[in-house]
């Protein structure tokens, strides 16, 4: 039998009948590790070995330490994780970490994570009843922290980047009309709100943006507003927070939002003997303290059953204001400035959306092009 040669690793088999393979790798910490791979044939141990043998010739390196699946995600939480992204990101991050991929993936070596344990994770929260929304963030989750696994030497490769993303259904969504956003604001008049309502309508500002307004955001005599911040809930606290640098912008106001913004100033004014602060929320609760997002989307919804209108989202009064730019010709670019998207390819979605009367009107110039000659 030819002698194998230094590097080649080791095979042989235990007096249990299985087949061992022992290769020495490199460890992330610059020195060298007995690995060790088992198969029931001589030839599956000589495949493991052999990808390892691939993977010692291309310097991956091993680590020493045994993670386990439970023992990495939190220490991807903390070290990683938490110092990059926003306390809201975290606090969902830390919530899935815990709900999820733990009590599911937690007992599991971190190098020996496989694609199939991916696949059946996904199926299994796919099976429990969750949302294809849920089951996505808890995958693309999984997918981040064995980036960073990859990049700190721990794995070899990312399974997750290797399963498909789950598929989400897009919502259809239909938002108002003009008509019907006029009515909604008809009916609202007069309300504390009512100056919040318009601001959104005639801005599409995030639920956060609009709630984290400061007065020294706006600047009624240059007509301007700077959105510069948003007010988050971050576990059970609510938070100024600020604005991501791609959302940050200064939109021109409306007359309209003008008008509205004065009349709600005057009416703080009115009630406590000055004028607000510059530093107060220009949208806040009778006592000056943050209004709860949910309560403001909740008063929203019913305001507009008052009003006997179709239901909507709150958001979808994003996409309306974004609608109706699209349907009165405003270039893409613009609206991607008014609502702040980071990316031009997500206010393009916008025109899937335009009205039909919008269609209507443009491919009435059809007539006038093909329809002279009979």
């Amino acid at each position: 039998m030819t002698r194998r040669a230094n590097g080649e690793g080791t095979l042989f088999r235990r007096k249990d009948g299985r087949w061992v393979a022992a290769v020495y790798m490199p460890t992330s910490t610059g020195g060298r590790h007995r690995r060790y791979v088992y198969g029931r044939t001589r030839e599956e141990a000589r495949r493991k070995q052999t990808e390892l043998l691939r993977q010692a010739d291309r310097g991956v390196p091993v680590t020493v330490k045994v993670w386990k699946v439970g023992d990495y995600l939190p220490h991807w939480l903390e070290e990683i994780a938490r110092p990059k992204v926003r306390d809201s990101t975290y606090v969902k991050y830390e919530t899935f970490v815990r709900c999820y991929l733990v009590p599911a993936l937690g007992r599991k070596r971190l190098e020996r994570l496989s694609t199939s344990d991916v696949r059946a994770f996904l199926r299994g929260m796919g099976d429990a009843g969750k949302s294809p929304a849920t089951v996505r963030v808890a995958y693309a989750v999984l997918r981040a922290a064995l980036g960073s696994a990859l990049r700190e030497e721990l794995v070899f490769r990312n399974v997750a980047a290797l399963v498909d993303s789950p598929r989400v259904v897009k919502r259809e969504f239909s938002p108002w009309s003009a008509a019907e956003s006029r009515r909604f604001l008809s009916s609202t008049r007069g309300t504390p709100l009512y100056p919040a309502y318009v601001v959104s309508l005639s801005l599409g500002l995030r639920r956060g943006e609009l709630l984290g307004l400061r007065w020294g955001d706006v600047d009624l005599d240059a007509r301007v507003l700077h959105v510069r911040r948003q007010l988050q809930r971050v576990g059970r606290e609510l938070r100024i927070a600020p604005e991501p640098k791609s959302h940050r912008r200064t939109v021109p106001l409306p007359k309209m939002c003008v008008l509205a913004l004065r009349w709600h100033r005057i009416r703080l004014t009115a009630e406590s003997d000055a004028q607000p602060d510059l530093d107060a929320l220009v949208f806040r609760t009778r006592v000056g303290t943050p209004i709860e997002p949910r309560n403001f989307s909740r008063s929203f919804g019913q305001a507009a059953s008052k009003a006997s209108l179709r239901p909507v989202r709150l958001h979808d009064a994003r996409h309306g204001c974004a609608t109706l730019l699209a349907g009165a010709g405003v270039p893409p670019r613009v609206i991607m400035e008014i609502l702040g998207h980071s990316q031009i390819g997500v206010t393009m979605n916008v025109y899937a959306h335009v009205t039909v009367e919008s269609q209507r009107e443009a491919l009435a110039h059809m007539d006038q092009l093909l329809g002279g000659e009979g």
